[in-house]
């Protein structure tokens, strides 16, 4: 890929300058940058993409609408939008969700003052990868002041028979003092053909006094090499609490940072994985507290079955000046397999003083006089495992406020099961 194939890949989308400006000074950084640095997790031989900004064709596979809520939400299969559902009422607020060349139309102040503020371009080798070359975006913008009921749906889908690279940039911007739920699903859909990358990076930029409810579940299928970023920046007394599952069947790389930037500011990190067969799953999620009176929590509750591996590191840093911090996790990992390898590794770095912080980890297989209990009472070996399984992963499941989230989890997890 070529400077000049950026700037026709840009004009042909008519991108505004400052974003063309922006694809370019990160196409020039992604020499002279380092792969993020994700501990016990060997990626750096991943094809994490080729320098490719091809797009996807029309597909056939389109979800079904009519099996869809009717709440407000967001359809993108690919680099194609095919649903957009946003009352009047909402648009009439000035609520956009739509992709981000709409976006640009309507509201282009406000990405240009808000589009990679959570993640800058020059980070790492993978952040100025995904800015050169990312082919698909979705903009959910909710102003100041306004307080939606009903959640956000934005709904992501891979097309497996396509080889076209899944490189999306979802931006999220609560407006001070906003109140929102948004439940954000990544899926392929398809045959499981062809083999092919995905660089996701998704930005939640939480204004002062904004309240953010951040659910997502990710089912992205085997033969997809995924590297995905959220990141969340936080201002004074704004809140994300987010609950993550991550339930795919390829490689995956995860990243889950939350920088809280204003005084009071709080994140509480729920995070749910299960990997299975051959699949490796690193999920790095960190909380920074920047602020004073800051407080970051993480959870995290994982299982692997067969030949899986999941890593899981926690890191709670807590920067000179953020007096009266809170940086707290818990990692642990239940492996349901002899063959199956995990880590959990649990990093605190501190900075200041009249802090708090903690942090627990521990892995671990099924106690042998849990599952005798269960036996005894007339259960198969099939059914008590299970009940163990969520029993162990209840303690996130059960923090995550939408029902559907929650059943939608345990019903991959019952997939996952059940196909050993």
């Amino acid at each position: 890929m070529t400077k000049e194939a950026i700037i026709n890949f840009s004009q042909l989308k008519a991108e505004p300058a400052w974003l063309q400006d922006r694809r370019l000074a990160a196409f020039e950084q992604i020499d002279q940058l380092e792969l993020p640095r994700i501990e016990k997790v060997r990626f750096n031989r991943w094809n994490l993409g080729d320098g490719s900004l091809a797009e996807n064709e029309a597909t056939a596979n389109v979800p079904d609408f009519a099996a869809l809520s009717q709440n407000p939400k967001l359809v993108q299969v690919g680099s194609q939008t095919v649903l957009e559902q946003l009352s009047p009422d909402l648009i009439d607020k000035g609520v956009v969700f739509t992709d981000f060349a709409s976006a640009l139309e309507t509201i282009p102040e406000v990405l240009e003052a808000n589009f990679g503020n959570a993640l800058p371009y020059n980070e790492d080798k993978l952040a100025a990868y995904h800015y050169a070359y990312f082919n698909s975006s979705a903009v959910l913008y909710v102003p100041d002041n306004i307080e939606i009921d009903q959640p956000l749906e934005g709904l992501y889908y891979q097309d497996s028979d396509s080889d076209a690279p899944f490189n999306k940039h979802v931006l999220v911007i609560a407006g001070r003092n906003s109140k929102f739920s948004y439940l954000e699903r990544f899926e392929s859909i398809g045959q499981a053909g062809a083999k092919a990358t995905a660089d996701i990076s998704v930005e939640v930029i939480a204004g002062a006094g904004s309240q953010v409810k951040f659910s997502a579940i990710d089912r992205l299928g085997q033969n997809l090499t995924t590297y995905m970023s959220r990141r969340g920046r936080l201002d004074r007394d704004a809140s994300i609490d987010w609950a993550l599952g991550v339930m795919n069947e390829g490689n995956v790389i995860g990243d889950f940072d939350s920088d809280l930037i204003g005084d009071g500011s709080y994140a509480d990190l729920k995070v749910v994985a299960a990997s299975s067969g051959r699949q490796v799953q690193g999920i790095d999620t960190r909380v920074t507290n920047y602020g004073r009176n800051s407080v970051g929590h993480i959870l995290q509750h994982g299982v692997i079955l067969e030949k899986g591996t999941l890593t899981f590191n926690g890191i709670g840093h807590i920067v000179k000046g953020a007096k009266g911090a809170d940086a707290q996790q818990e990692s642990r990992v239940l492996m349901l397999s002899d063959k199956a390898r995990s880590d959990a590794n649990p990093i605190l770095l501190i900075d200041e003083n009249d802090v708090t912080a903690g942090h627990a980890a521990s892995i671990g297989q099924i106690d042998p006089d849990d599952m005798y209990y269960l036996m005894s009472r007339g259960l198969k070996h099939e059914e008590a495992e299970r009940l163990v399984i969520l029993g162990f992963l209840g303690a996130v499941i059960t923090e995550i406020p939408s029902k559907d989230v929650r059943d939608e989890m345990i019903a991959v997890l019952d997939h996952k099961l059940d196909k050993r």
